[in-house]
């Protein structure tokens, strides 16, 4: 494992397990994963608050773009998952642990959730199963959260899993659909030294993580 990495490269991600979910590769060759990965980046609200470096704009960008995540993935420099159903196999949405600042053993995480599955906790249920993970197995000491002021959806699901409002960074992400414009972000994390949160107080439940 070198200091780009979060996890030894070759070594496949495992299947997370809980809250209802498993969460598991994406698969460039499923056309399944291709079509969802299409829809979810081109969908308008996820085009709202984010502005990928390479925006999808086709089921071949779509497979390119899948692609590239599973190729970080076996190099160990990033932590992509299908969020699906754990009873229907249905696919919900993506999750991803991504490296910013290694030497300090720091992470990002991001994540969105295809418009037939909103409403029913996905977000929330995949940030805490995917926090758990990355400040536990993978021995994470912090991991972010970020996204555009205004986003007040997450900034309540960053809160409901733990993440602490730490600021407003400004000018820090990209005007929707541009790259030549500017506007502010708020921050959260949590550490692994942190309280586990969970229902009135009390810790969630860990989840099963399939090795």
């Amino acid at each position: 494992m070198t200091h780009a990495d979060i996890r030894p490269a070759g070594h496949p991600l495992p299947d997370l397990h809980g809250h209802g979910l498993r969460l598991r590769p994406w698969d460039p060759d499923s056309e399944a994963d291709v079509d969802a990965w299409f829809r979810g980046r081109t969908d308008p609200d996820f085009r709202r608050w984010n502005t990928p470096l390479r925006i999808t704009t086709d089921l071949e960008g779509a497979r390119s773009s899948l692609r590239d995540a599973a190729r970080n993935s076996a190099e160990g420099a990033g932590a992509p998952y299908c969020v699906t159903d754990a009873t229907t196999g249905a696919l919900l949405g993506h999750i991803a642990v991504n490296v910013v600042n290694p030497m300090m053993n720091s992470a990002r995480v991001g994540y969105w959730v295809l418009p037939e599955a909103r409403g029913r906790g996905v977000a929330t249920r995949a940030l805490a199963l995917t926090a758990r993970w990355a400040l536990t197995d993978l021995g994470l000491h912090r991991l972010e959260l970020d996204h555009a002021v205004g986003h007040d959806s997450s900034c309540h699901i960053a809160d409901r899993c733990g993440f602490r409002y730490e600021g407003t960074l400004r000018g820090a992400m990209w005007q929707a659909g541009r790259h030549d414009a500017y506007r502010d972000m708020h921050l959260h994390a949590r550490l692994a030294t942190d309280p586990e949160p969970g229902p009135n107080g009390h810790p969630a439940p860990a989840p099963d993580v399939n090795l």
